[in-house]
């Protein structure tokens, strides 16, 4: 399915940017991660990269052009497919949206005009060239989390400096600098949150810049006495968070200018102690990539000082003394306990079990995986049965809406994914319609993606059902919190040998347990029930799902 791509607002004060250099044509192969185009701000031309594979079907303008933020800068998707209905209109209240920002955008000449405002006089933030305000760096985005600062009150910053790593609710991310100057403030330590478009930094002379009355502006407009102290404080408490950045990560600036590296090999270099700059790029004009830091082979010594300064961190607990550790709560972590409470304390759930056969399941992904171009797993041939039957049952496949109950006709599977931090749940689109080594390659490469934190959004939005399978635990059964907007969620256990009757004797047989959790508000015990047996056919009978 094609999937369009905007404009980007990559600063705070842009609101249209010009196309310096396309790195691709139309009828080029896309990967994530390639170089796309290269775009000219208002403060510095930033490099695009792709955030879906594919193939480029369409760009909004060629090089030279201007585009509005929001507008339709590209289309990718798979060769031959109809996008014509996505470039008929589709930049177009987008473009009417940022007209207005256009004609109140501040001339040059008026960047010292706060100096001379007075005291009481709010100020435009977003207009104020010496500001940096925390930008929004995903659609879902509505808070970060400071992971670490580069640099600290008193630097020089260039532009593509690395200033902070933002933790937002599903990837830690690279902020980098747009500005140059002198870091003059900082707005909140490593592990505060900061709302979108809150004050993060100010960078600029600070002859120039009135620290006093930013900060006070930002804070709506409170005393300014405690402000003026505020850059010193910061200074004391971030330098030894600096200090330790600086050991640890001395690959992120160059003695020329900007190294010419994607934000994922930065960070990798980083946390490998690699010198980017002795790096050699296979990308694009020598750009250095993940495969890049992967295949790198650093000096038998490089490592050392790192390797020791991390056994130097760990110290022994004291036998008999009591103590423990306040772990500082990830935005992931923040999401989902938010959204599982809301599941949960909001939604009249009701657990139904069953048991499942899955004799005939094991003899049949025996044979299957003969000649299947990739393995197939027991929780791929679960998911294309409860595929096949959620349209047989579509109050299963519904979710509650308020005022109305909405009954999808479609059937997008989303399948719980366990990560360092936590849970994601990217979704298999359109389920019922595919082959098993289909689902088998998409889930396989969702749960790579997913450690590897290189899900987009469009993976895990528009889920119709959830599955939760722990079977690969030894769990022989557990129920699960449904996904909003669900109206189901199915837990998968173990296949357990256990004896079991069959012709009047006693006999091995393979035995998984599911429990089937369902919103009251939409689906009802007997419908619950009847879906459960439409899945137990499915399974017991694996052939059924070849029809």
């Amino acid at each position: 399915m094609a999937e369009v791509i905007l404009m980007p607002r990559l600063s705070d004060t842009m609101t249209e940017g010009v196309i310096a250099a396309w790195h691709k044509k139309v009828g080029d192969k896309v990967k994530k991660g390639d170089l796309l185009a290269e775009v000219e701000t208002d403060k510095a031309t930033m490099e695009l990269e792709s955030y879906k594979d594919g193939t480029l079907l369409h760009i909004g303008t060629q090089k030279g052009g201007k585009l509005q933020v929001n507008d339709l800068l590209a289309i990718i998707g798979n060769p031959g497919e109809d996008i014509s209905s996505l470039i008929g209109g589709g930049g177009q209240k987008a473009a009417a949206a940022a007209a207005p920002a256009k004609t109140e955008a501040p001339a040059p000449a008026k960047a010292e005009a706060p100096a001379a405002k007075p005291a009481g006089e709010s100020l435009d933030l977003a207009n104020m060239q010496e500001v940096i305000l925390m930008p929004r760096l995903s659609d879902t985005m509505t808070e970060g989390v400071i992971a670490a600062w580069h640099k600290k009150v008193g630097d020089t910053v260039k532009k593509g400096d690395l200033l902070a790593d933002v933790e937002t609710d599903k990837a830690t991310m690279e902020l980098e600098s747009y500005k140059e100057g002198k870091l003059l403030y900082i707005g909140a330590q490593k592990g505060d949150k900061v709302p979108v478009n809150a004050l993060l930094c100010i960078i600029g002379d600070e002859k120039k810049v009135d620290v006093e009355k930013i900060v006070a502006a930002a804070k709506g407009g409170v005393s300014t006495g405690a402000a003026k102290s505020q850059p010193e404080a910061v200074a004391q408490t971030t330098q030894a968070a600096s200090a330790q950045t600086e050991t640890a990560a001395p690959a992120h600036g160059t003695g020329n200018g900007r190294v010419i590296a994607s934000p994922l090999a930065k960070k990798l270099a980083s946390e490998k102690g690699i010198d980017i700059n002795k790096v050699a790029g296979s990308g694009d004009g020598g750009r250095i990539i993940k495969r890049d830091i992967d295949n790198y082979t650093p000096a038998a010594g490089g490592q050392a000082p790192a390797t020791a300064a991390q056994t130097g961190k760990a110290a022994p607990a004291v036998a008999g003394q009591v103590s423990f550790e306040d772990v500082p709560v990830s935005q992931m972590r923040k999401v989902i306990a938010k959204r599982l409470s809301e599941s949960k304390f909001t939604a009249p759930e009701f657990y139904l079990t069953m048991e499942i056969n899955m004799d005939k399941a094991v003899e049949s992904r025996a044979k299957l995986n003969d000649i299947s171009p990739v393995k197939i797993s027991f929780n791929d041939m679960v998911l294309k049965a409860c595929a096949i039957a959620l349209k047989q049952h579509p109050k299963v496949n519904s979710s509650w809406q308020g005022d109305t109950i909405r009954v999808n006709h479609h059937v997008n599977v989303g399948v719980a994914v366990a990560v360092e931090e936590g849970l994601l749940v990217p979704v298999v689109r359109f389920a019922d319609l595919k082959s098993l080594s289909q689902i088998a390659t998409e889930v396989k490469d969702f749960a790579k993606r997913a450690k590897d934190k290189k899900l987009q959004p469009s993976d895990w939005e528009g889920s119709t059902f959830t599955i939760s399978n722990l079977g690969m635990f030894g769990i022989e059964e557990f129920t699960a919190i449904i996904n909003p907007p669900d109206s189901c969620i199915l837990a998968v256990g173990a296949i357990n040998q256990v004896p079991i009757v069959k012709d009047g004797q006693i006999k091995v047989g393979n035995i998984m347990k599911v429990t089937l959790t369902c919103d009251h508000r939409v689906v009802d015990g007997a419908t619950g029930a009847a879906f459960l047996q439409t899945l137990q056919g499915l399974l017991e009978e694996p052939l059924r799902m070849l029809v």
